[in-house]
């Protein structure tokens, strides 16, 4: 018997109950759903993850300050003023590795325009920080030298601020006061949506450095009026960064006169390594969804088991019928492993669509991201087809192993 009248006489055996085969399948449909939907959320949560930490910009390391106590208790990272604006040109000067190194000072305002108003974050930078961070404009103009020199009240805003400050308003050359201090808007940012912790990098005025300091955020840096609350380091090459990273700790360990004993006075993190950090443990989080998704796909092997036990039972004299005309024992076998091989793949295919559409409509109601990947599918497909020949061998030997006449003489 050819493979072709095998796959036809299976097709036969399972139109003679066509309620039974669908039910059956019904398992393997939903296993197969089951496995693309939980695979599709987490391969979506893998590219917001690297999306978040792309929008930062590419190869960065932020530096920060470090932390103090005060009456035994340690305060939070960035609570001493250890870094300043020097430190950023002594790392961008002294370091090969480091393309650019840009100082800010950051903190919480409320932007009012006429009647309207958000608390935004305010963050006081340098040209070279939307360098780094790999930040372009939408439309307008960057700072002038003499802006930055002379502490301009000049501002660019993100995307959110302009939406609930200014609606479809062009805000470029209007005003808006933040701290009751006048600014203008010379430039509007291009969308970065979420940032890495969830965010919203868009809920940002940027000003010059100078004018952050010197007008708005003065009284944080009172102690050290060169100060800054951070310094974005990037790197001119991604396999440089854990180069660069250990020769930004030594540099400034040394600026800062740090024995060998004393603890940095600032932390150094890698945003690559932070990127690799959760990406792992979303990919982790993947598998695990997918693990728990396969275990329907095995209940419905097994299902698939048992109702092929049933029809070789209920098909005895056929198979003897068979054997006794001259059928080999291996069409026998032939026959019914195709016949659950057929069963767990058109379930594969079914369990496929519904899979996506499943996947697509959790993504468009709960809005959480998926992502269905040919390999998603593919895997899900090959699964299928596994576990139709591995549940299927055994109902198909016990059918090729009967007695032929004990078969015919069965009632």
């Amino acid at each position: 018997m050819t493979i072709f009248q095998a796959i036809k006489l299976a097709f036969r055996g399972l139109k003679a109950n066509p309620l039974r085969s669908v039910l059956t399948m019904l398992g393997i449909i939903v296993g197969v759903a089951a496995v693309i939907t939980m695979i599709a959320a987490g391969s979506g949560a893998q590219l917001q993850v690297k999306e978040r930490f792309q929008s930062l910009g590419t190869n960065l390391i932020l530096v920060v300050p470090g932390s103090q106590q005060v009456s035994g208790t340690r305060l939070n990272t960035g609570s001493r003023h250890t870094l300043t604006e020097e430190d950023a040109v002594s790392l961008r000067r002294e370091i090969s590795a480091v393309s650019l190194a840009a100082p800010a000072v950051s903190g919480s305002v409320r932007a009012v325009r006429g009647n309207l108003n958000q608390l935004t974050t305010v963050t006081g930078v340098t040209p070279a920080f939307l360098q780094a961070r790999e930040w372009k404009l939408a439309s307008g103009r960057l700072f002038y030298r003499e802006e930055i020199d002379t502490a301009g009240k000049v501002a660019l805003l993100g995307a959110t601020v302009k939406e609930q400050l200014f609606g479809r308003d062009n805000p470029l050359g209007q005003t808006l006061r933040l701290n009751n201090i006048p600014f203008t808007v010379v430039g509007l940012l291009q969308p970065k949506g979420q940032g890495a912790t969830g965010e919203d990098q868009d809920n940002v005025i940027l000003i010059p450095l100078t004018s952050a300091k010197m007008r708005l955020l003065s009284g944080k840096h009172n102690i050290n009026r060169r100060a800054v609350d951070m310094i974005v380091v990037k790197v001119a090459e991604e396999d440089d960064l854990l180069i660069a990273e250990q020769q930004i700790t030594e540099t400034l360990r040394r600026r800062h006169r740090l024995e060998s004993e004393d603890e940095n006075d600032f932390k150094v993190k890698n945003l690559a390594e932070l990127l690799a950090a959760r990406a792992d443990s979303s990919q982790t989080i993947s598998m695990f969804l997918a693990a728990v998704a396969s275990v329907s796909l095995i209940v419905g092997g097994i299902s698939i088991m048992n109702i092929m036990l049933v029809s070789v039972t209920e098909r005895t004299r056929e198979i003897g019928l068979r054997l006794a005309v001259g059928a080999r024992r291996r069409d026998i076998r032939m026959q019914f492993l195709i016949e659950a091989m057929t069963l767990t793949t058109l379930g594969g295919f079914l369990g496929i669509i519904v899979g996506t559409l499943a996947a697509t409509g959790f993504a468009h109601w709960a809005g959480w991201p998926m992502l269905i990947t040919p390999l998603a599918i593919s895997l899900a497909l090959a699964c299928s087809t596994i576990l139709g020949v591995f549940f299927g061998l055994y109902p198909a030997y016990k059918a090729s192993q009967l007695d032929p006449i004990l078969a015919l003489r069965f009632e």
